[in-house]
């Protein structure tokens, strides 16, 4: 779906320009971590504070296969809380696993650490992401989220079959508020 053409660009080209920016915009202490997700979620660049590392990572991504927000959302939190786990960063085709269920906090308590999502919010692959926004919030991590894309949509043709796809705001809005982040469009 991050291959619609709602805009100018695509999905994906408008989600890597406002994350560039993003990642432009803040200061050399920040440290930045790149995940991908399709049918599984994939650290593509450990939490850094090499902006041109971050920019490189973000410029490398593409559209493919299916969606899975929530093994996305569940490689993000394996990044944050073990940065200096290297298997993040090797290829597999399993789906991640949200690290071990903690002990609840209230949500946005993890100061140090934030989950920006840039998506459509079409999910169409396990975890779900809900579940995995709740164990965010049970780390204290607050998830912010971007749709992109277009609530009134738009087909695609996707290896011959013409799919319509939409921006999906309710799920994005319900991940940001159950980790008390904030949605943007």
């Amino acid at each position: 779906s991050m291959a619609a053409e709602d805009f100018e660009l695509t999905r994906m080209e408008a989600a890597k320009a406002a994350a560039t920016t993003f990642v432009q915009k803040q200061p050399a202490t920040v440290q930045i971590g790149v995940v991908a997700f399709s049918d599984g979620g994939l650290a593509v660049q450990a939490p850094t504070d090499d902006q041109g590392a971050v920019l490189a990572a973000i410029n490398r991504l593409a559209p493919n296969r299916a969606t899975s927000i929530g093994a996305g959302l569940a490689a993000a939190l394996e990044s944050i809380f073990q940065p200096d786990n290297q298997a993040n960063l090797q290829y597999s085709d399993l789906t991640p696993q949200a690290p071990a269920t903690p002990t609840p906090v209230p949500p946005g308590t993890f100061a140090p650490a934030v989950i920006v999502l840039l998506s459509d919010g079409e999910n169409n692959a396990r975890p779900d992401p809900l579940q995995v926004a709740q164990a965010a919030a049970d780390y204290g991590v607050r998830i912010y989220t971007i749709g992109v894309g277009s609530a009134a949509g738009t087909e695609l043709t996707v290896n011959g079959f013409t799919v319509f796809t939409q921006l999906n705001e309710e799920l994005l809005q319900q991940m940001a508020a159950v980790t008390q982040g904030q949605y943007y469009n």
